[in-house]
């Protein structure tokens, strides 16, 4: 298998993986509470590293990389709204 049609898989995957998340449509809010806690509301990875008091380096959002971020992003608006809007709870916990 060349890289080429090696690239082309793994873009057929990706753009599966990518349908299947846009597609899950949530109706339970034990799901959806524990979606919104699994996912993160920002990047975890972003960081300032400081020493006395003095920045040496930061280490930007690298969530982005990810090739499935904005359908996971998605995902997890769909628990915030359906937690809001169907269940009538309050999602601030969640941000």
């Amino acid at each position: 298998m060349n890289l080429s049609a090696k690239a082309q898989s793994n873009n057929k995957l990706f753009n599966q993986l990518r349908y299947q998340l846009e597609a899950v449509e949530i109706h339970n809010d034990k799901l959806a509470r524990l979606l919104c806690k699994l996912i993160p509301s920002h990047c975890p990875f972003e960081r300032t590293v400081t020493f006395l008091g003095r920045i040496l380096f930061r280490i930007p959002p690298l969530c982005k990389l990810n090739p499935l971020y904005e359908e996971i992003i998605g995902l997890r608006f769909k628990c915030l709204t359906f937690l809001a809007d169907e269940c009538g709870e309050d999602v601030t916990k969640y941000c």
